[in-house]
């Protein structure tokens, strides 16, 4: 087989920046967590303590990513040829299921206070949620760069934007308590709080299931695959073409490619790779295979299992 080496077209995320952002925002959000659901205990505020929660979620969620961002670049080995990449993965759908169950707690606290109100200083916490909006607006804007580029640091982002907005909620509610003493907001803001995260999370939740489940990616166009490969003036047919995620930032690629003409092989394994690198594949694998004579070049004549073997010669 042909050697090939990877350049990366698109975009990639910088590792040692995101390094340093991962535990900027790890440690900000520890002391933020702790200050908070001390305020919240002290106070007895569910908006405080429920937002605590969240943010430890979130502090959770930003070791995990850390994590699989410093096991992506771990070597493959004999027994993982991939090296530890599809852990990225797995750790975004780690985090999407986090996420909802945080949503859960906060929904059933919520509810049960609604049942049960208490008296609440509103005043403190307005203060706190206040802090709060720097600090999550502060680590959402270190992952802001490089939300596009990995489902993980997407996963970071929006765990942290959320949060400004659930702060910014929290204030409110901390707002209205102090000067109209309705303290029922507090379990209301809750709820609106737990729906915003759930409506943000929904979609990182579905990316990652499909990434965790071998399925294409979504900024992967796969008609759009089989054209450009397609459209190679030697190529006449691409069959048993496989498209998915080696980790949230890799993509592979395997297909059988039927060619004019074998002498050609290199040149156009070389031309398919190129194409393919501007649509976002940087791992392709071909199976270069050549048309006997007394086929219509369509592949109706070969057999659906085989894939054009009886009516073709595989190259490797």
């Amino acid at each position: 087989m042909e050697p090939h080496h990877h350049h990366h077209v698109h975009p990639t995320p910088d590792l040692q920046k995101l390094n340093r952002s991962f535990i900027i925002g790890i440690v900000l959000n520890i002391v933020f967590v702790l200050a908070e659901a001390g305020a919240g205990f002290y106070y007895d505020s569910l908006a405080l303590l429920s937002d605590a929660g969240h943010n430890l979620s979130d502090v959770v969620s930003l070791v995990l990513a850390l994590f699989a961002l410093r096991l992506s670049l771990a070597k493959p080995s004999l027994q993982y040829t991939y090296g530890y990449k599809k852990s990225t993965v797995l750790v975004s759908l780690l985090n999407a299921a986090i996420l909802f169950i945080a949503v859960a707690v906060i929904l059933y606290e919520s509810i049960d206070k609604l049942r049960n109100p208490a008296p609440l200083d509103g005043g403190a916490i307005a203060w706190v949620a206040a802090i709060g909006i720097v600090v999550n607006a502060f680590t959402a804007y270190l992952f802001f760069a490089d939300k596009s580029k990995d489902l993980n640091v997407k996963g970071a982002y929006l765990h942290m934007a959320a949060d400004t907005l659930v702060s910014v909620g929290v204030l409110i509610s901390g707002v209205v308590i102090k000067y109209t003493g309705w303290d029922i907001i507090d379990p209301i803001i809750g709820i609106v709080v737990g729906l915003v995260i759930l409506y943000s999370t929904w979609h990182l939740l579905q990316e990652s299931l499909r990434l965790a489940l071998d399925g294409v990616p979504e900024n992967i166009d796969v008609q759009k695959v089989e054209q450009t490969l397609s459209s190679d003036p030697d190529v006449i047919n691409v069959h048993h073409l496989h498209i998915w995620a080696i980790s949230t930032t890799q993509t592979a690629l395997t297909a059988h490619v039927v060619v004019r003409d074998i002498l050609r092989m290199h040149e156009v394994k070389h031309r398919l790779k190129q194409a393919l690198h501007q649509l976002g594949i940087d791992h392709a694998t071909f199976e270069l295979e050549v048309k006997e004579e007394h086929c219509d070049g369509h592949c109706d004549c070969c057999d659906e299992h085989t894939g054009c073997d009886e009516d073709t010669q595989p190259y490797l």
